[in-house]
């Protein structure tokens, strides 16, 4: 009797531009994951990483050292980092050999913050899709500082990086707004924190920048720019405090729902959560309603309302 074929394994890999907490999200998402019962593995792809606050199933490192990659070929940070890549993607025996004993466990991979890495070169890209012919179910979790909600032409770049890295990664993909406990500390957002979460109507932040004299010669670039991003309508963020319970579980069930994890069987499912998943019935509209009265100070005016008054 033939054996039978060994079961798919499911993981996140976390990507994001550098400081966006993607390290720390491997750390809290692991640690919730093992309080749920979950055998986790959390693997670092990035040869840049030093100190890292978990425990690291399997390092990069290893196999090339960035700070060796530098020094014997005269490149700075960036292109040290894209030689690293590219040297995993031509020895991607080692790391098959490395993930192999790890079967049955939810993988976390922790991914450089090089952001040309996830827009337009190649490298890690073929590394995903080389993974995915393993029968490794990868969803991508793409962390961006939450403070460019205050910052109207920094939020329009943040989509556009956004829906470019979607396009590119070309797998499951659930983008997050990290830092959200911090968010306040930049400025006060202009409108609600769905208005940013469920990118609606952009051609109010377009209103906000013909305000200012600098922005308002490139308007008709950034139409453009918000056109294309609403043609495609892809973009939509998940708000994210990692030290909080709840923004995690949030987080989870719309990346198991991307990966298929919640329609597996590794765990016992009731059929009302199967539903759940499969409606996606979590009223997203009331978790960032209650996500904007948490983190963010009520005001009786608006913030146009203040301008004026300055």
């Amino acid at each position: 009797m033939a054996g039978a074929a060994p079961a798919a394994a499911f993981g996140q890999a976390v990507i994001g531009p550098p400081g966006s907490g993607k390290t720390t999200y491997c750390l809290g998402m692991s640690e919730f994951l093992r309080a749920l019962g979950r055998r986790v593995a959390v693997v670092n792809l990035d040869p840049a990483n030093e100190g890292l606050p978990y425990e690291c199933a399997v390092d990069v490192g290893e196999l090339v050292a960035l700070g060796d990659v530098m020094d014997a070929l005269r490149l700075g940070p960036n292109g040290g980092l894209l030689y690293c890549m590219e040297y995993l993607e031509a020895n991607l025996d080692w790391l098959r050999a490395k993930l192999e004993p790890l079967r049955g466990h939810y993988l976390l991979f922790d991914c450089p913050g090089q952001v040309e890495l996830c827009t337009h070169h190649g490298a890690l890209r073929n590394i995903f899709s080389q993974m995915a012919q393993w029968d490794l179910r990868l969803t991508a979790v793409h962390l961006v500082d939450s403070h460019y909600c205050t910052d109207p032409a920094k939020f329009i770049s943040v989509l556009c990086t956004s829906l470019a890295t979607m396009l590119h990664v070309e797998l499951p993909h659930v983008n997050l707004l990290s830092k959200m406990d911090l968010i306040e500390h930049y400025g006060k957002l202009a409108f609600n924190l769905d208005y940013y979460t469920e990118v609606l109507d952009l051609s109010y932040l377009l209103d906000h920048l013909a305000s200012d004299p600098f922005f308002s010669h490139y308007r008709q670039l950034n139409e453009k720019l918000v056109q294309l991003i609403e043609d495609y309508s892809l973009v939509s963020f998940i708000p994210l405090n990692i030290q909080d319970k709840d923004s995690i579980q949030r987080v989870l069930q719309a990346v198991d729902k991307a990966n298929g994890y919640c329609f597996g069987v590794q765990e016992q499912r009731s059929l009302e959560a199967m539903m759940s998943a499969a409606m996606g019935a979590d009223f997203h509209f009331s978790s960032t309603l209650g996500i904007q009265e948490k983190y963010l100070g009520s005001s009786d005016q608006s913030v146009e309302q203040e301008t004026m008054q300055l």
